[in-house]
């Protein structure tokens, strides 16, 4: 399946397979593997595999979809959005680090990973945004780990629209 290349997104591959692709947002540069073929052909990009062995197949789905990350990175970017929920637990920014209050004896101060930008949005929303899908996926899940949902009472750090399903607690049991 071939890859469109929107307006103002350049790309370029060099013999290694190097491929640079530059857009309004930035610049993103991967190299794939040799087996596989990428060629540009008037704003489509198309991966082609030398065989149909199981290790080519699975590398040109690979590929591939790298191949269309990179260039919706650099076109519109990418976001994720996590919710703190909790009593008494926020989120502060403070330059580029964030510093959440999770019920620990201590704040938690976060640092972006190179290429991606943290907001706070209010007291109990994060937002992460970049151009790299991979460094995006990565930080919001770090953010999540900090404190991620209890399965009693719902309370942590989640993604927006992630749903936690609440075990019962040890409460009556009836039948006695």
């Amino acid at each position: 399946m071939p890859i469109t290349v929107p307006e103002g997104v350049a790309i370029s591959i060099n013999k290694d397979n190097e491929v640079t692709v530059t857009g309004s947002k930035g610049e993103l540069r991967r190299r794939f593997n040799p087996d596989m073929s990428i060629t540009l052909d008037n704003n489509n990009l198309i991966v082609s595999r030398p065989s149909d062995s199981k290790e080519h197949r699975s590398l040109h789905g690979l590929t591939r979809s790298l191949l269309a990350n990179m260039v919706e990175g650099v076109a519109s970017g990418f976001e994720r959005n996590l919710e703190i929920v909790g009593v008494g637990y926020r989120v502060q920014k403070a330059g580029d680090m964030l510093i959440f209050h999770v019920g620990f004896s201590h704040p938690v101060e976060v640092s972006p990973l190179p290429g991606v930008s943290l907001a706070a949005e209010g007291t109990n929303r994060v937002k992460v945004t970049g151009i790299d899908k991979e460094a995006v996926g990565q930080m919001a899940a770090e953010i999540r780990a900090i404190r991620p949902p209890d399965a009693y009472k719902g309370k942590g750090i989640r993604y927006v629209g992630e749903l936690v399903h609440l075990k019962p607690g040890k409460g009556r049991q009836s039948g006695r």
